[in-house]
């Protein structure tokens, strides 16, 4: 009974806790990129707060998108909640800690000095805690728990245990110990954070709206050839509710789109390290030029007399219960409070079960009827159900290898509102026919869906396909300009066995360089052509594409050698003419190459003579001072003497052949600058 006695007095000082009230979720608004937008209401009574419970993970997204509305009081005063230090960390701010099996006399021991009062029988006994402990056990019983008190100057042993209660005088204490067991008792709970609301005044209400990681929600569709001209198409939203709570009469919408949307890491502490530095007493500083601005912003006035009014948002009427409260958060379409008390009702035209709205880039339905999803279960919720424009036909596309074209269905969006990207499954004539998938198909747009493979039509590109190069040459202006052209004929031939009449798009692909010459498609995306052909019932057809490719090349004649530009004449696709113009310049060319040969030669005998001269010049002047070498010295200066008259001769030769490669060089250039082909 002792024990319990601890424990009434424990949770007794422990029991001046604020209550909290809960805001129920209103409006559920879910993306196609992983987040949510959801939408809380509720009546909070004076003195009272709100609190929200979130997954530690979404922590950072509602810190980044919260937005708050209140009608009443005075105000919300702060928003705060639950660190993510480690809870060490978060009770060093208390003065005190409370331990495992922590003993009474253990806790009370660390307020040596504080006021208390304990309720022992029918009396009280005051006094200031001067020391606690426990005294040691003996064989009888256990350790005894002893109190020591500071109470009228005198110094009292009091039993702890024997007290019903235990109030300290300070209410800071009283206050310091709930908020350690607040710590304690949320971080049992690692998974969830709280975020409360404080709310200043009276009673008011608040709305609370923001944005948390959800799964995506899913589109599937049904197109229902039927008997009437225009197939029907009917949609259906695939929602999930993983957010741990039931979804109770919630208004639900569904945004088709991609906002930008990202995670930016706001909920952990962060801790920067600061530099150290000193203060610089003992020397003198030196004066500093600070350069004057080249550029002063405006003041803030200017700038908002400066900026335009914002435009009117589009489509006001389907969003007039938006524009009551402070507005979009995180910048995501549809995220306006939706509690009833602070927005008007939506007025818009009203499909089957959902309202349809643009919101710029996206595209929004909203479910006409509050909708109950319970935790950890889905719905399939209907939002679209229209006719809309489509034709049947085939599609052929060469590179999936088959002979085989696909049943398809070119469906256009005339239903004024945008068709999120999804499954397709086709029924015909009260029969399945198949599925396939379409990408997201904003109003006015259209698309082809394939859902079946054509077992009644074959199709090939097997037979009097082609391709072929041929070359052109022009020469102007002593360029010869090659141009060689890859042509290719593809030819399908295509036959149909079936008894109706059938159209057919035949896609290929768009390749880089190469021209379309042969019949315009009918459309083109990013990467194909795309041809409609006609095939009569048990008829074949035969349907070409032609494409060519050009390469060109030029190069100057005058950098051609002799043996280049015979190899040139030698080209089997050259004209005649052109052979014959280049045979000329050819013919000149190799003139020219052997003027300048001989040249060269000459040169290399001329230098030559010109060191044996300097030799026997040497030897001369050296056997002239030598007695008895005149007879050497008379034949060194015969051979000098023919060796000029050989100079005399080759450089005559010299001269002539410089004049030919010149002449010759000159009628070259006339030939090359004057020829056309």
């Amino acid at each position: 009974m002792r024990r319990f006695r601890l424990v009434v007095g424990i949770f007794w000082i422990m029991s001046a806790t604020s209550s909290a009230a809960d805001l129920n979720v209103t409006r559920v608004t879910l993306y196609k990129h992983g987040v949510g937008y959801f939408e809380r209401a509720g009546d909070i009574p004076a003195g009272e707060s709100a609190t929200l419970q979130f997954q530690a993970e979404e922590m950072d997204d509602v810190l980044k998108s919260l937005t708050i509305e209140q009608r009443g009081g005075e105000g919300v005063s702060a928003v705060r909640y639950d660190s993510s230090d480690p809870l060490s960390k978060r009770l060093e701010v208390f003065p005190f800690r409370l331990g495992d099996n922590i003993s009474l006399s253990a806790v009370l021991d660390q307020f040596k000095g504080a006021e208390v009062t304990l309720q022992i029988g029918g009396r009280e006994v005051a006094g200031r805690i001067v020391s606690a402990r426990t005294l040691p056990a003996t064989q009888n019983e256990s350790g005894q728990e002893q109190l020591v008190l500071l109470a009228d100057g005198a110094l009292q042993t009091v039993d702890p245990f024997a007290s019903a209660a235990i109030r300290f005088a300070d209410p800071k204490i009283q206050t310091q110990f709930n908020d350690y067991l607040s710590v304690l008792s949320r971080s049992r709970n690692t998974d969830k954070r709280t975020v409360t609301i404080e709310s200043q005044g009276g009673a008011a209400r608040i709305a609370a709206g923001y944005i948390t990681p959800t799964p995506i929600w899913k589109s599937s569709y049904r197109l229902i050839f039927d008997k009437e001209p225009q197939p029907l198409l009917e949609g259906w939203a695939i929602v999930d509710n993983t957010s741990g709570e039931d979804w109770e009469n919630v208004r639900l919408s569904l945004v088709s789109g991609l906002p930008v949307s990202f995670i930016n890491r706001l909920y952990e502490p962060r801790y920067l390290q600061r530099p150290v530095v000193q203060l610089a007493q003992d020397r003198a500083w030196a004066p500093k030029i600070h350069g004057g601005a080249i550029e002063e912003p405006e003041s803030d006035m200017a700038l908002a007399k400066a900026m335009p009014a914002p435009p009117p948002a589009p489509m006001a009427e389907a969003r007039a219960y938006r524009q009551s409260v402070v507005g979009a958060v995180g910048g995501y379409a549809g995220a306006a409070m939706a509690d009833e008390s602070f927005r008007n009702e939506i007025s818009s035209t009203v499909a089957a079960t959902a309202v349809k709205a643009e919101l710029g880039d996206l595209f929004e339905y909203a479910i006409d009827h509050p909708v109950t999803i319970r935790k950890s279960e889905s719905a399939m919720l209907p939002f679209f159900r229209e006719r809309v424009q489509a034709r049947r036909l085939y599609i052929y596309d060469a590179d999936n290898g088959s002979q085989h074209p696909l049943r398809a269905a070119e469906i256009t969006n005339s239903a004024g509102a945008t068709l999120d990207g999804g499954a397709i499954t086709v029924y015909d004539a009260g029969a399945y026919a198949g599925e396939a998938l379409v990408e997201t198909i904003k109003a006015g747009d259209k698309r082809l869906i394939s859902y079946a493979v054509d077992l009644g039509t074959r199709i090939t590109t097997a037979f009097d396909s082609s391709s072929k190069l041929q070359s052109e040459f022009h020469f102007r202006r002593g360029v010869i300009t090659t141009k060689v052209a890859q042509r290719e004929v593809k030819t399908f031939t295509i036959r149909n066995v079936d008894p109706n009449a059938k159209k057919i798009i035949l896609e290929h692909p768009v390749r880089p360089g190469y021209n379309l010459l042969s019949a315009k498609p009918a459309e083109t995306t990013a990467d194909a052509y795309r041809f409609e052909v006609d095939v009569e019932p048990n008829a074949t057809r035969k349907f070409e594409i032609v494409e060519e490719r050009v390469y060109s090349q030029q190069q100057a004649v005058t950098n051609m050698s002799y043996q280049q530009l015979l190899s040139w004449v030698n080209n089997k696709d050259l004209s005649a003419e052109g052979r014959q113009q280049l045979e000329r310049i050819a013919a000149l060319k190799r003139q020219i190459a052997d003027a300048e040969a001989q040249q060269q030669n000459v040169e290399q005998e001329v230098g030559s003579l010109d060191q044996d001269q300097n030799r026997l010049r040497s030897n001369i002047s050296t056997l002239r001072s030598v007695p008895g070498q005149e007879q050497q010295v008379q034949q060194y200066s015969q051979r000098l003497s023919a060796q000029e008259t050989r100079l005399i001769e080759l450089r005559d030769q010299q001269a002539t052949l410089r004049n030919q490669t010149a002449q010759l060089q000159t009628q070259l250039n006339n030939l090359i600058e004057t020829m056309e082909f």
